[in-house]
């Protein structure tokens, strides 16, 4: 964190991060009983490619991708993120 004016400014890194949502993203897939990403993206219909990255946290994902992706996990983006990505 860094201090700018009597403010702490958090700073996050984008590829850091894109790793940690890859991570989670495959965490919560095998946890829905999907042993590979291929698998899951057909059945709800995610670009099998694309999906791949996401879960390398190699391609950054635009929002409407994340909440497709969430959701077809049978979670809302609040709940996506409210335990964090650690």
């Amino acid at each position: 964190m860094k201090e700018t004016t009597g403010k702490t400014r958090v700073v996050q890194h984008p590829k850091t991060t894109l790793k940690k949502i890859g991570i989670k993203l495959k965490k919560l897939r095998k946890a829905a009983g999907y042993k590979n990403g291929d698998d899951f993206a057909y059945d709800h219909d995610i670009n099998r490619s694309q999906y791949g990255k996401y879960e390398a946290g190699v391609k950054d994902m635009r929002i409407s991708s994340l909440l497709k992706t969430v959701n077809a996990l049978g979670f809302t983006i609040e709940e996506f993120f409210k335990e964090g990505l650690d």
